[in-house]
């Protein structure tokens, strides 16, 4: 018993210093294994990708596997990865097989085969002897480290782009990680960048190293929307080349379909979102896709007063959002919107599920929280008429985060709440202290609370006069959220 405890312990030492998926501080709670497994399932599938690609597909696949405690199968998919390198990469597969040996070691050492897992060992050190640096600098490593983050969880996008970014230092001219590291910018992106801004030139760079990546020329075309009107017809050729030359690829198709939608057409937009979902039919975010297509439809269709064209845009909707919440049980956003929709369709109860999925995935993954408050309190504003509650969830989520989106459309929605009441009391105490907070948040107090919220003696002159005061600040302040 001893012995075995010090064999395990010694290995133990050795694995804690490899470079791979179980070193690389990946938390369980952190992943949605349903989609995670669709998404790498569909690169293998539809072979996305290139043969690294591939190659990291199964090892990554391998590596989930593992957390779902099917071993035997994480070993297969390790095998498989290991061949297509082998296959593949004749020239320095040592490089590219670092990883996969490294998960390799850690598998076989759960399932107490020590000697397996030594060989292991032993391969890797015999490879690190013929390296410069450390296996932590090896390019091949940071691409995969760096195409793990962005696979895995959004809460890695940040870590993607500190190692993607060693990466392209390490190694300039790899279209790899040069594509990973425009990818993980891009989505980390959160103001309209600048024509100059990294985002920009790093798509610009990726794309000059691999002219056939279109899923890039999208992304590019994407970013260059809001500029000048010849940054615009840019913007146009680069997404009108991507789907000519890549007609078929999900990728291409959805970000296309986006475009679309964006630039007023629709109809086209769910065409090509569907011809994509043919294509890659577990992909909770096409289905997200289509569901944004079919809400934006009705609202149209209701809008010129086609009612019952508008309720079968609402039920498409609707239809699309239980697929995507189905194929990734923590999407959040889409359990909100559909919890919306079930309201709007008098499925009260089925609505209140929806929200009380989503507040405890929120709170569960840490993330999101703000927009649950927000999409609650619009479903209570408008399918339950209750406005105590709309403006207590309206309040949370602006006080979490004024300056984002859904601070701000808050802000908006509390505002009008506010002016509703002051037209029908000038004195009320309900709109005094929304408008006392909405300045608040905004930092540029009027001065002391106590003097605009008001003594609870409404005929009061200079409470009046501060409220109507603050109504007018407040407008100024939000009027551009």
């Amino acid at each position: 018993m001893a012995e075995k405890s010090f064999i395990q312990d010694s290995l133990k030492k050795k694995l804690d210093q490899l470079e791979c998926h179980f070193t690389w501080d990946i938390k369980k709670d952190d992943l949605d294994f349903t989609n995670l497994r669709n998404r790498l399932e569909e690169q293998d599938k539809l072979d996305l990708g290139s043969e690294e690609g591939a190659a990291r597909a199964q090892c990554s696949m391998g590596y989930l596997k593992f957390l779902l405690d099917c071993k035997e199968e994480a070993l297969t998919h390790m095998s498989r990865s290991e061949a297509l390198i082998k296959e593949n990469f004749a020239d320095n597969n040592d490089r590219a097989l670092i990883v996969t040996y490294g998960n390799f070691a850690w598998i076989n050492y759960y399932m107490e085969n020590y000697t397996e897992c030594e060989c292991y060992l032993k391969k890797l050190q015999n490879m690190y002897e013929t390296f410069p640096v450390e296996s932590s600098s090896v390019p091949e490593v940071l691409g995969e480290k760096g195409w793990t983050y962005l696979k895995f969880s959004r809460k890695y996008y940040d870590k993607a782009v500190e190692v993607f970014q060693k990466a392209v230092e390490l190694d300039p001219t790899n279209s790899e990680w040069n594509a990973g590291y425009a990818i993980a910018l891009y989505r980390t992106e959160t103001s309209q960048p600048t024509i100059d801004s990294p985002v920009i030139k790093q798509l610009r760079q990726a794309i000059d190293l691999n002219p056939d990546d279109d899923v890039l020329r999208v992304l590019l075309g994407f970013k260059l929307l809001n500029f000048s009107k010849e940054l615009m017809n840019e913007s146009e050729k680069l997404i009108e080349t991507a789907l000519n030359q890549s007609p078929e690829h999900p990728h291409v198709m959805r970000y296309v379909g986006m475009f679309l939608r964006d630039q007023g057409s629709v109809d086209g937009s769910i065409a090509l979102l569907k011809k994509a979902l043919e294509r890659s039919p577990r992909s909770s975010f096409i289905c997200h896709q289509l569901a944004t297509c079919y809400e934006k439809k009705k609202i149209n269709l209701f809008t010129e007063n086609c009612y019952k064209a508008g309720d079968h845009a609402r039920n498409q909707s609707i239809y699309y959002l239980e697929v995507a919440t189905s194929l990734k049980p923590s999407f959040i956003v889409a359990m909100c919107q559909l919890g919306l929709q079930y309201g709007e369709r008098h499925e009260l109860h089925k609505a209140e599920e929806q929200f009380d999925k989503a507040f405890e995935t929120a709170k569960d993954k840490n993330e999101h929280l703000q927009s649950v408050h927000f999409y609650y309190a619009e479903f209570q504003q408008y399918s339950k008429r209750q406005e105590d509650l709309a403006i207590k969830h309206y309040k949370e989520c602006l006080t979490m985060n004024p300056d984002s989106s859904e601070g701000k459309r808050s802000a908006k929605k509390l505002m009008k709440i506010a002016n509703k009441h002051l037209k029908e009391n000038p004195s009320d105490w309900k709109a005094n202290e929304i408008l006392g907070l909405l300045y608040q948040m905004k930092g540029e107090m009027f001065g002391d609370t106590k003097s605009y919220a008001g003594t609870g003696d409404e005929g009061n002159d200079e409470c009046l006069h501060n409220l109507l005061e603050i109504n007018c600040k407040i407008e100024t302040l939000y009027k551009d959220a």
